[in-house]
């Protein structure tokens, strides 16, 4: 066993007959592994607590809070795959490996997936995220890329109706604002700042290294005890913004290029937080599918009577650190009219105080069986295991039991949180 490792739990699913390690690094790391027997590749996430949320935070050694300019999660993530030589893509391709990043609202992750030299790969990822690279020069022309891909989003329907509803419910989140930021925030982003921020949240304590599928344990320990740089806790803090109740705008409404209007709406909840957050967005996403979704008597109805298109029809919960957000979007001549409906299909499951029995019972079942179905994926379960410690509290296999004993009653319960008037609708309608 590593010598540098200073505390390992086994978290174990009896449901399952799964488990899988979390040790924490003397580094300040934690490290999630779970070897799959009968697999040929291999997974490695290595994330930050870190999105386009945290725009303002404070350390232990600072005397007061901080807030940089929007967008800077996401173009620490397209710098980092950079350094003084060589960008990381070219070494994953000389080993044969997959590599990517996505920045999130509230969380960023670097990955690869490889069936051969795990361990050069292993060190690659390790090598690049610790290493950051930064010049006036590739700054300057990386405002350009984003620049343009912002601008590319701008004109993206689906995108501008869904960041329309985030606009209209909260006044004061920063989810409200694009993960990659505007033009005008991302031109305020220099070298300092982006140091500034990296070694803030790039910090150890703030990081995760999970890893699933055909590895040797001690292997990566081994790596992480030369590779992985020790740092201090900085007891980081993030703040977002307190928000009013209600939302922001009622009606957020858009032209763009489209044959039909889109739309997103958006019922405003208060911010759950760690296992509530995560029972609260089991049992709202079967409500809505039982009450909404796509098997539903009311989507039924709908797409028969010309109310709603079948195309892009979804209904969800968004939510992460700082927001949780009930949705239902989709294409409909009339979203006024699919509003109204939507509202009178909750104000009737409230006064009737009960769900139709079979229609629960398949929605369980089918929540159920794609959370179980995903523990098959090596990708997923890297995820899962990242985002339990990322979105901190409670393990992987923690909705797939809250899953398996949701009730109606739970549902009901979280029906009642849910007022139908507090809700904004966006709409992207055709120039």
């Amino acid at each position: 066993m590593s010598g540098k490792e200073m505390d390992k739990k086994i978290i174990k699913s009896e449901r399952l007959s799964s488990e899988y390690q979390v040790i924490k690094h003397a580094s300040g790391l934690t490290i999630n592994l779970c070897p799959m027997d009968g697999y040929s590749s291999a997974v490695a996430m290595f994330g930050t607590r870190y999105g386009s949320v945290d725009v303002t935070f404070k350390t232990k050694d600072d005397a007061d809070y901080l807030t940089v300019p929007e967008g800077i999660a996401h173009y620490l993530e397209h710098k980092l795959f950079e350094n003084e030589d060589c960008d990381a893509f070219r070494l994953f391709a000389k080993t044969g490996a997959y590599c990517n990043a996505y920045t999130g609202f509230d969380k960023t992750a670097y990955y690869f997936s490889c069936s051969r030299e795990f361990k050069s790969n292993l060190g690659i990822l390790l090598n690049f995220v610790q290493n950051p690279y930064f010049t006036d020069e590739t700054i300057a022309k990386e405002q350009g890329i984003i620049g343009q891909e912002i601008r590319m989003y701008t004109d993206d329907p689906g995108w501008r109706v869904f960041f329309g509803c985030l606009c209209g419910v909260y006044h004061n989140n920063p989810v409200r604002i694009d993960i990659a930021g505007t033009e005008a925030s991302i031109a305020k982003i220099d070298k300092d700042l982006l140091y500034r921020c990296y070694n803030t949240f790039y910090n150890l304590h703030n990081m995760t290294l999970s890893v699933a599928g055909n590895f040797d344990v001690e292997e990566v320990l081994t790596i992480c005890d030369e590779l992985l740089k020790p740092a201090p806790d900085l007891r980081l803090e993030t703040v977002i913004p307190a928000e009013p109740a209600s939302v922001k705008n009622p009606v957020v409404t858009r032209k763009l290029a489209v044959s039909q209007p889109l739309f997103n709406i958006g019922f405003k909840q208060p911010n759950y937080t760690g296992r509530e957050s995560r029972e609260q967005d089991i049992y709202i996403n079967i409500l809505f599918e039982v009450l909404l979704g796509d098997t539903s008597r009311f989507y039924n109805d709908a797409v028969l009577s010309g109310l709603i298109s079948e195309n892009g029809y979804h209904v969800g919960v968004l939510s992460g650190r700082g927001f949780f957000l009930p949705v239902v979007e989709g294409e409909a001549a009339d979203p006024a009219a699919v509003l109204a409906a939507v509202k009178q299909q909750l104000r009737q499951a409230k006064t009737a105080r009960t769900l139709p029995e079979k229609e629960f019972l398949n929605v369980k079942k089918k929540t159920y069986g794609e959370l179980i179905k995903s523990q098959i994926s090596v990708k997923n379960v890297a995820t899962a295991m990242m985002n339990a410690f990322l979105d901190e509290g409670g393990n992987m296999f923690d909705v797939i039991e809250i899953a398996a004993n949701v009730t109606v009653e739970n549902c009901l319960e979280s029906l009642g949180r849910i007022d139908e008037e507090n809700c904004t609708v966006s709409i992207v309608e055709p120039t």
